[in-house]
């Protein structure tokens, strides 16, 4: 059996999920409990330090991106389409992700299969920057919900608090809205156009 000694890279070189958008892959970049947000270097595939934590405000979940999903034109639209606010593209990023679960995992740089059950509709600076929630495929607490519905308001609450002020400085508050909480079926139609957008713009 032939070895593949080269490591495929995170954002290109893997799957999104067999069953996607049912279930997914995510890859995730950072846990609770980092002090300094790490995020995927785009060229080489390994992770790097964006910036060190200045502030207690720790992820709530595994955060990352699901691979071969990328923000532009389609996500720009859809977002348009159903929201009030001015949206004029995508981020350019990957598709974002939070996914629940009740175990400890201490670092990122990893694959998890989780199932997507809703997400944020989250607008950057009229960019289109949509967080998709999961909960860790088979998690013995949280892998049972099906839809956002099933996720306690509190939950959802510090999902959006920390999303709303991660980027913040005193005295500079970005204008990072959050447009919608959506459910299951939407979250995957999102995940859809995310790689519609990947095939059309980066393949």
């Amino acid at each position: 059996m032939k070895k593949n000694l080269n490591k495929p890279h995170p954002w290109h070189g893997i799957s999104s999920g067999e069953n996607c958008p049912k279930e997914i892959t995510a890859f995730i970049e950072i846990v609770p409990g980092d002090t300094v947000k790490y995020e995927i270097d785009k060229e080489s595939g390994y992770l790097k330090i964006d910036r060190p934590q200045k502030f207690s405000n720790a992820v709530p979940a595994l955060y990352g991106f699901i691979p071969k999903t990328y923000c532009g034109n389609s996500i720009a639209e859809y977002a348009s389409t159903n929201s009030k606010a001015k949206i004029s593209k995508g981020d350019g990023d990957p598709l974002d992700i939070c996914v629940l679960t009740e175990k400890l995992i201490s670092h990122g740089d990893i694959l998890v299969d989780a199932i997507p059950i809703g997400g944020l509709r989250m607008i950057d600076k009229e960019e289109a920057d949509d967080k998709i929630i999961a909960v860790l495929k088979q998690d013995e607490i949280y892998g049972t919900w099906k839809d956002i519905s099933d996720c306690p308001q509190a939950i959802i609450d510090r999902i959006k608090h920390y999303f709303l002020t991660y980027k913040n400085l005193p005295g500079n508050p970005q204008p990072v809205i959050i447009d919608t909480v959506y459910g299951a079926e939407i979250a995957r139609t999102v995940i859809l156009k995310s790689i519609d957008d990947y095939k059309n713009e980066i393949e």
